[in-house]
């Protein structure tokens, strides 16, 4: 199958309320290009000298998500044209986020990006980080940043009863988030979970958004 051709295949099997994220890292400027031509407008990549290279050759109109570690000296760089960060784990990234984007006059939308998956290796927040984050942005007015919500990576495992009940707790900070700090905010809606092998749990579980490059791209070419 081309990739148009799995594009349209994985639309088939997925809700149309569903964002899809094409994972396009190591992926070449041509594959990319038949993405695009096939209609997806999303892609991420988790790391920045990769995005700024292919934005810089791409079209103006893709949507370019963050998916990766984000490291702070780096931020600056991504900035300008990101569309969405997914990986927000810490308060020293936002704070740096948010003097970045003032300094050109944009507002940047960004998720949570939360610790679900029991590999120790992956980062993200537990909900009480969460919280204390959301609180201290609210006292220190950080007006260029928009939450629209959360995001996480389930455990690399083939257990699906595991990876469904991360998701669930996904979802349940989510919703706490979303009684507690943000009730009225409609564009706190995103919850960003699934990847090529588990998509179709994650959006059993609610997943709005997911990640995926293999069922896209096809596996990758490591030689």
């Amino acid at each position: 199958m081309t990739i148009a051709e799995k594009i349209k295949q994985l639309k088939k099997e997925i809700p149309p309320k569903v964002q899809i994220v094409a994972v396009s890292k190591t992926r070449t400027i041509d594959e990319i290009m038949e993405a695009y031509i096939s209609g997806q407008r999303i892609f991420g990549e988790n790391k920045v000298q990769e995005l700024v290279s292919k934005q810089a050759m791409l079209p103006s109109d893709i949507e370019w998500h963050f998916i990766g570690h984000l490291q702070t000296n780096k931020i600056k760089q991504i900035i300008p044209f990101a569309s969405m960060i997914q990986s927000i784990d810490s308060l020293k990234l936002l704070r740096i986020i948010n003097k970045e984007a003032q300094a050109i006059g944009r507002s940047i939308n960004c998720l949570l990006q939360f610790h679900i998956a029991t590999e120790e290796t992956k980062f993200g927040l537990d909900l009480q980080e969460a919280i204390i984050l959301l609180q201290t942005m609210k006292n220190e007015n950080m007006k260029n940043i928009d939450i629209r919500g959360v995001m996480g990576m389930a455990t690399y495992t083939e257990d699906l009863e595991l990876i469904r009940r991360e998701f669930q707790f996904l979802k349940s900070c989510f919703s706490q988030l979303k009684r507690d700090y943000f009730p009225v905010d409609e564009e706190f809606k995103e919850i960003s979970m699934g990847m090529s092998g588990d998509y179709l749990s994650a959006i059993h579980e609610g997943s709005t958004m997911i990640r995926v490059g293999t069922v896209i791209f096809g596996e990758r070419d490591f030689k």
